[in-house]
């Protein structure tokens, strides 16, 4: 699911073009929309992928009777200051960042939730180890960037130390505008 939001941002930004039996009026439809992009940040195991998942399924029902098709969400990004002065050169006029929908989660929660991943995952960072290094590099790293969105008045706080169905409920009511 989220290859497919990842492919439609790309088809909009004019990053990637539709297979041929597509057209090419689909990506000039698109282009003269500006999307907007909802960035998707929170520790490791804060359920990110989970939510996105849940949006995506959302949106897509949503925007299948929207013709404009010009909302993303970006899931895990900016990660840190190099990734948003990447996003601001690049994407600067060609996307506006509606907010960051931030899963806010203790950290104990995120690293027994991805033990708990990684007994059938497979991941190799799902251990102890690893997780509290990702959580250390998560709040040096990526905490600032929410911390800016924050007091740009562009953040929007879920609190994802809730079941997955509560803090599903919480995300779908958050609207994109």
């Amino acid at each position: 699911m989220l290859s497919r939001c990842r492919h439609r941002l790309l088809l909009v930004l004019g990053l990637s073009f539709p297979p041929p039996s597509r057209g090419l009026p689909l990506l000039c439809n698109r282009r003269l929309m500006k999307p907007l992009v909802v960035f998707v940040l929170g520790g490791p195991g804060a359920g990110k992928g989970t939510q996105c998942a849940r949006i995506v399924e959302e949106m897509d029902q949503t925007m299948a009777a929207n013709a404009q098709k010009n909302k993303f969400l970006i899931d895990g990004f900016p990660r840190n200051q190099d990734n948003l002065q990447g996003w601001n050169k690049t994407m600067d006029g060609k996307a506006d960042v509606s907010f960051v929908l931030f899963f806010d989660c203790n950290n104990e929660i995120c690293i027994e939730r991805c033990l708990e991943r990684g007994k059938s995952s497979g991941r190799s960072d799902d251990n102890r180890e690893s997780l509290e290094k990702r959580i250390q590099t998560y709040l040096q790293s990526t905490k600032p960037i929410i911390d800016l969105y924050e007091e740009m008045g562009k953040v929007k706080k879920i609190d994802a130390s809730k079941s997955v169905d509560e803090v599903s409920v919480l995300s779908l009511q958050i609207k994109v505008k």
